[in-house]
């Protein structure tokens, strides 16, 4: 058994929107990611993983995002509590709102950095790097 997961890199002005995971958080505490979520279980569903990174965008951070999300990749990690997870990256098309910690047990800050400045951030985790250039590739879809 595993645990889906999904991340949106939401792209406005040149800058792609970067959280700092809240420090209660069980995987990951403190560092940067992007908005995303677990995947909650929801009968049957069309396109359950584009739904779910749209509403975890809303309901983290309070920006509203085009519903044409673009798969960027996927990868598999161990969880610090043990659990596989499965997450998936959607490239996201900014719309509205102000980005902002909306749910601040999960998300302690935010803010738009361009992505030389993500891929040079000490603090960074590889995965996060990795994320933000294959995204930058598929940049020309939006």
């Amino acid at each position: 058994m595993f645990i889906v997961n999904v991340e949106g890199a939401i792209y406005r002005m040149g800058k792609w929107l970067i959280i700092k995971r809240s420090d209660q958080e069980e995987h990951a505490a403190g560092e940067l990611s992007l908005v995303g979520g677990k995947v909650e279980q929801e009968g049957n569903t069309a396109n359950i993983l584009e739904k779910t990174v749209i509403r975890e965008i809303m309901e983290e951070v309070g920006v509203k995002v085009s519903t044409d999300v673009i798969y960027v990749h996927s990868t598999s990690f161990i969880a610090t509590g043990g659990e596989t997870v499965i997450n998936t990256v959607f490239l996201c098309n900014y719309e509205s709102g102000e980005a902002f910690p909306k749910s601040p047990d999960e998300v302690a800050a935010v803010e738009w950095l361009a992505t030389e400045d993500v891929c040079q951030h000490p603090d960074a985790p590889a995965y996060l790097i990795d994320s933000i250039q294959l995204a930058s590739e598929k940049l020309t879809k939006i």
